[in-house]
């Protein structure tokens, strides 16, 4: 018996260039997960928890089901946010990682905080913040 394949379109996850063919039938989350992939956080995998939260900047989807709107508001559902896993694809997709939940990748330096110096005297102990530097 022939089963026929089935069909598939390229989803790019725009901010780690990483690409994964997914079927027209199912979620952009669960393409992502079927190939082992990483990229978009993966939280309830079913609209509850919004962990999912990504932009759709080229192409076309069709929801799954409803979406939250305590998690993508109508007017950002209008600005092309949606749940990749409440999401499926129709085209060829490009997106974005929600911004709040996206990994910084050039997150400026942390404050960290450093003892006081031994020579300082006699004054009263005190911590000063410093900004860590990252070598090159």
């Amino acid at each position: 018996m022939w089963i026929s394949p089935r069909a598939t379109v390229d989803v790019q996850v725009e901010q780690t260039a990483e690409r994964y063919a997914c079927a027209l039938d199912e979620s952009l989350l669960r393409g992502m997960l079927r190939l082992g992939r990483k990229g978009i956080p993966v939280g309830c995998v079913n609209g509850g928890c919004g962990v999912c939260k990504v932009r759709i900047v080229e192409g076309g989807v069709r929801a799954l089901g409803p979406v939250s709107r305590a998690h993508v508001s109508a007017e950002e559902e209008q600005q092309g946010y949606t749940l990749a896993c409440r999401a499926a694809p129709v085209a060829a997709v490009r997106l974005q990682i929600c911004e709040r939940l996206a990994k910084p990748f050039a997150r400026p330096a942390c404050p960290t905080i450093s003892p006081p110096r031994a020579d300082a005297g006699a004054a009263p102990a005190s911590f000063t913040t410093t900004q860590a530097t990252k070598e090159t």
